[in-house]
Protein backbone atom coordinates (compact mmCIF):
# COMPACT_ATOMS: atom_id res chain seq x y z
CA UNK A 1 0.00 0.00 0.00
CA UNK A 2 1.44 3.33 -1.02
CA UNK A 3 0.54 6.77 0.27
CA UNK A 4 -0.18 9.49 -2.25
CA UNK A 5 0.79 13.15 -2.00
CA UNK A 6 -2.89 14.08 -1.68
CA UNK A 7 -3.12 11.84 1.40
CA UNK A 8 -0.09 13.55 2.90
CA UNK A 9 -1.77 16.93 2.28
CA UNK A 10 -5.00 15.62 3.84
CA UNK A 11 -3.19 14.45 6.98
CA UNK A 12 -1.45 17.83 7.17
CA UNK A 13 -4.82 19.59 7.01
CA UNK A 14 -6.25 17.31 9.70
CA UNK A 15 -3.27 18.12 11.93
CA UNK A 16 -3.58 21.83 11.08
CA UNK A 17 0.00 21.83 9.81
CA UNK A 18 0.99 23.82 6.75
CA UNK A 19 3.48 21.71 4.79
CA UNK A 20 5.91 23.06 2.22
CA UNK A 21 6.42 21.15 -1.03
CA UNK A 22 9.76 19.83 0.27
CA UNK A 23 8.12 18.61 3.50
CA UNK A 24 5.34 16.90 1.53
CA UNK A 25 7.93 15.05 -0.56
CA UNK A 26 9.95 14.08 2.52
CA UNK A 27 6.90 12.85 4.47
CA UNK A 28 5.62 10.96 1.42
CA UNK A 29 8.96 9.15 1.19
CA UNK A 30 9.19 8.47 4.95
CA UNK A 31 5.60 7.23 5.26
CA UNK A 32 6.00 4.92 2.26
CA UNK A 33 9.22 3.55 3.78
CA UNK A 34 7.32 2.77 7.00
CA UNK A 35 4.56 1.03 5.05
CA UNK A 36 7.13 -0.96 3.06
CA UNK A 37 8.67 -2.14 6.33
CA UNK A 38 5.22 -3.13 7.65
CA UNK A 39 4.64 -5.11 4.45
CA UNK A 40 7.94 -6.89 5.06
CA UNK A 41 6.88 -7.73 8.63
CA UNK A 42 3.56 -9.12 7.42
CA UNK A 43 5.51 -11.79 5.48
CA UNK A 44 6.90 -13.28 8.69
CA UNK A 45 5.22 -16.58 9.60
CA UNK A 46 3.81 -16.24 13.13
CA UNK A 47 1.37 -19.16 13.06
CA UNK A 48 3.29 -21.26 15.62
CA UNK A 49 4.16 -18.34 17.90
CA UNK A 50 2.13 -18.08 21.10
CA UNK A 51 0.77 -14.64 21.94
CA UNK A 52 2.67 -12.93 24.75
CA UNK A 53 1.87 -10.05 27.06
CA UNK A 54 5.24 -9.93 28.84
CA UNK A 55 8.78 -10.44 27.66
CA UNK A 56 9.63 -12.33 30.85
CA UNK A 57 7.84 -15.20 32.54
CA UNK A 58 6.50 -13.18 35.48
CA UNK A 59 3.14 -14.01 36.98
CA UNK A 60 2.83 -11.32 39.65
CA UNK A 61 5.64 -8.97 40.56
CA UNK A 62 3.71 -7.30 43.37
CA UNK A 63 4.38 -8.05 47.00
CA UNK A 64 1.73 -9.49 49.27
CA UNK A 65 -0.29 -6.90 51.21
CA UNK A 66 0.53 -6.97 54.90
CA UNK A 67 -0.74 -4.73 57.66
CA UNK A 68 2.17 -3.01 59.40
CA UNK A 69 2.22 -0.29 62.02
CA UNK A 70 2.47 3.17 60.54
CA UNK A 71 4.57 6.09 61.68
CA UNK A 72 3.59 7.67 64.96
CA UNK A 73 1.60 10.94 64.45
CA UNK A 74 3.79 12.91 66.85
CA UNK A 75 6.90 11.67 65.07
CA UNK A 76 5.48 12.59 61.65
CA UNK A 77 4.61 16.10 62.85
CA UNK A 78 7.89 16.67 64.71
CA UNK A 79 9.56 18.58 61.84
CA UNK A 80 6.46 20.49 60.74
CA UNK A 81 6.84 24.28 60.94
CA UNK A 82 3.28 24.60 62.19
CA UNK A 83 0.82 22.03 63.58
CA UNK A 84 -2.92 22.30 64.28
CA UNK A 85 -4.34 19.50 66.42
CA UNK A 86 -2.89 16.38 64.76
CA UNK A 87 -2.37 17.77 61.24
CA UNK A 88 0.10 19.87 59.29
CA UNK A 89 -0.97 23.53 59.10
CA UNK A 90 -0.23 25.10 55.74
CA UNK A 91 -0.98 28.54 54.29
CA UNK A 92 -4.29 28.83 52.46
CA UNK A 93 -4.15 28.87 48.67
CA UNK A 94 -7.82 29.49 47.88
CA UNK A 95 -9.56 32.64 48.98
Amino acid sequence: MKITSSEVEHVGKLARIKLSDDEKKRFLSELNAILDYMDMLSLVDTNNIAPTTHTQNIINALREDRIKPSQDVADALSNAPEVKESTFRVPGVIE
